[in-house]
């Protein structure tokens, strides 16, 4: 028997899914806390947790895994907490404080006390050389390389371990960075080395800058990661393929991933999406909402037409990367969030939280400060003695001495009415994460069934569902472990973009489909050697109204580009403009102007079948434990609740809330206006209760 395994190494929990190939037995899944001085630990503890479960050595199972696919989050906890290598810049003369500088306008324009973030590269480490191109690439000034050695020399003595290297207008013309990236390799061989015309070759000097930057201060670091962790699973006998997820939702090899290291910023919630457009799919929907509630935050992304929303730039921590990457909104709101009363009074949940160390007050393992773990579970939604299937007993006592000492007592409440609050402050939190990605961009999400992942995700859902009377949720099987779980669904995919910046309509269309083939070349060369079942390409333009500053990224057919008819896709433009902000110029008149053309090439790979589950009694009679006593939010009391083993459900089976479901990696907790019903993959569908219900 050989196996595939997906790993999503989070902040609190580290997931693994394990798919057994050919259908030879169910796939399963498991949860560990997760190590943050080395993730790698917590990934090798996950396997021999694996293993054990299967009654095998580790070798054995390493040995038998054909493929492991990793989602990690070693360089977003870099930037966050600036843990990433000490790194240099070296630019054109006259640019040194563009990095500082941004785009020249204040985040908060009447904020008086707001301050500018703080550069991951200090100025007497920003070096500037001699050397100039115009705009099309036309050298002005040669590059000074002796210059470029001699800064480079004062890097070295500053003992950086990285070197980005962004020039002016290299997008037209990479020759100058090429030749100053040769001199700092002699000069400085051991650095990483970032290339601004190999990382971003676009116009816009701040993004090119700042993205070029973000993928050399975490580069090292995810080397280093990645080269112990492929060393530790070659010591146990893991001879298979590794791939890393990527944030535009695709994988790529660790060697891969090392070049473009900023491609990993949102490698953990990635693979999400694709899961979620999977489970969605079952019951014909192309769109769905996914939010994903884990130890330390809460993650909401959108699916449409089976795809996952996309954005061509982003921040993290308030630094600009302009990377392909999925359109994830992540706020801290998680089961680890830390509940607090702010300077007037008012109760605060995240989005500090107690992590996987120390952990919530419950864990017993030090925390004394209270999370939304502890107020779950003095509302009664958890069973202190069943919590990740018995291997983790949680204190009560603890959690409500917590809750008691910073909550209740200085709101002048008890320990359940202040549990209660800190529950319905931290779905107010999600619900508005939800309305980001809905609302602020022209959606309504009541037309949007919301797919729920997280461990803990599932105890809020109805709560947030009401808030923004979605009607329809969906509970995956794998929702605790989804991430993980998605992994294994995803193919492995490459971005690549070029500037060709000029009126659409004036654009040779020869001219912009031989620059596509050249891009699709280097997709293809890219994707060589893979194991895949068939190669695709998608081309899209970003375009925008003439005199614009932002532009909209649409999709551009292939057959349209090579028959020279350039109206399909400026009518797009038109119709998602319009979507967007409310407003077209089609009517007007008003020209187009084209910035960039984008390829994105796929290589399409096996995808695991999901097994489907036996008809159940249509009540679920086997599956009934009893009852508890919890808190039900419509009625705001605590009632007795019946509990159902989730494992013991089969399809078909519909229950009416309130009502708890419990798996072994997650709580279901269906309020008094939701019923439940479980489909013929094991998902549990959550609908609004309405006259007649099942």
């Amino acid at each position: 028997m050989s196996f595939k395994i997906g790993i999503d190494v989070g902040g609190t929990f580290t997931d693994l899914f394990l798919w057994p190939e050919g259908g030879e037995g169910d796939a399963e899944t498991f949860k560990v806390l997760s190590t943050p001085a080395d993730p790698s630990d917590g990934v090798l503890a996950g396997l021999e947790l694996v293993a054990r479960s299967r009654g095998m050595e580790l070798s054995e199972l390493a040995g038998a895994t054909s493929l492991i696919v990793h989602g990690t989050t070693v360089t977003t906890n870099a930037v966050l907490t600036r843990g990433g290598a000490s790194t240099g810049l070296v630019t054109t003369s006259g640019v040194r404080d563009a990095l500082e500088m941004r785009r020249g306008i204040r985040e908060r324009q009447y904020d008086n006390r707001y301050q500018n973030v703080v550069p991951l590269v200090p100025r007497h480490r920003r070096r500037t050389v001699a050397g100039r191109l115009d705009f099309q690439g036309q050298e002005l000034e040669p590059l000074d390389l002796d210059q470029v050695r001699s800064e480079v020399l004062r890097l070295k003595q500053e003992g950086v371990a990285a070197v980005a290297v962004c020039f002016m207008h290299a997008y037209a013309n990479p020759a100058h960075e090429r030749a100053a990236a040769q001199a700092i390799a002699e000069v400085l061989p051991e650095a990483y080395l970032s290339v601004s015309s190999q990382v971003l070759p676009t116009i816009r000097f701040y993004d090119r800058v700042s993205t070029t930057v973000l993928n050399a201060f975490v580069g090292p670091v995810l080397e280093r990661y990645l080269s112990s962790l492929t060393a530790r699973l070659a010591e146990c006998g893991f001879a298979g393929t590794l791939l890393i997820m990527q944030s535009n939702g695709g994988v790529a090899s660790p060697e891969r991933s090392v070049r473009s290291a900023a491609s990993t910023l949102l490698s953990g919630p990635a693979a999400g999406p694709r899961a979620a457009a999977t489970y969605a799919g079952f019951g014909g929907q192309g769109d769905c909402i996914l939010v994903d509630m884990g130890g330390t935050s809460f993650d909401a992304s959108l699916v449409r037409e089976g795809r996952a929303a996309m954005q061509s730039e982003s921040e993290i921590d308030r630094l600009r990367i302009a990377l392909p990457m999925l359109a994830i909104t992540t706020i801290g709101a998680g089961g680890g969030s830390i509940g607090w009363i702010d300077e007037g009074g008012l109760l605060r949940m995240g989005p500090a939280s107690a992590g996987a160390a120390p952990g919530p007050a419950c864990y017993g393992r030090g925390g004394e400060r209270p999370t939304c773990t502890d107020a779950d579970l003095l509302l009664g939604y958890l069973d202190p003695a069943a919590f990740a299937g018995g291997k983790l007993a949680l204190d009560e006592g603890r959690a409500r001495a917590a809750i008691e000492r910073e909550i209740a007592g200085p709101l002048g409440l008890d320990p359940e009415q202040a549990a209660a609050g800190m529950y319905r402050v931290i779905n107010a939190n999600m619900a508005h994460g939800v309305r980001e990605i809905t609302v602020e961009r022209g959606l309504d999400p009541r037309e949007f069934p919301m797919v729920v992942a997280g461990g803990a995700g599932a105890l809020h859902a109805c709560m947030i569902a009401r808030e923004l009377e979605i009607p329809r949720i969906v509970v995956p099987a794998t929702a605790s472990t989804l991430c993980a779980a998605g992994m294994l669904q995803c193919d492995l995919q490459h971005d690549f973009v070029r500037s060709c910046v000029g009126p659409l309509a004036t654009i040779d269309p020869a001219h912009l489909a031989a620059l596509a083939g050249e891009l699709i070349a280097a997709g293809e060369a890219r994707l060589a050697g893979q194991e895949i079942e068939a190669l695709e390409h998608e081309l899209a333009l970003d375009l925008r109204y003439l005199k614009q500053y932002h532009e909209v990224t649409v999709p551009l057919e292939r057959t349209d580009l090579e028959a020279g008819d350039l109206s399909a896709v400026a009518q797009a433009f038109h119709g998602e403009h319009d979507r967007l902000y409310g407003y077209d110029l089609a009517a007007e008149g008003t020209g187009l102007e084209l910035i960039n053309l984008r390829v994105r090439s796929i290589g399409r790979t096996a995808k695991p079948s999901l097994p489907e589950l036996a008809p159940g009694d249509g009540a679920g009679a086997v599956a009934h434990r009893g009852t508890r006593r919890a808190f039900v939010p419509e009625v705001e009391e605590f009632r007795e609740v019946p509990v159902y083993d989730g494992h013991l459900l089969g399809s078909g089976d519909a229950i009416a809330g309130p009502v708890l479901i419990e798996r072994v990696d997650t709580t279901i907790f269906v309020s008094a206006s939701f019923g439940a019903l479980v489909d013929s993959y094991g998902s549990v569908l959550l609908e609004q209760r309405t006259e007649g219900w099942r």
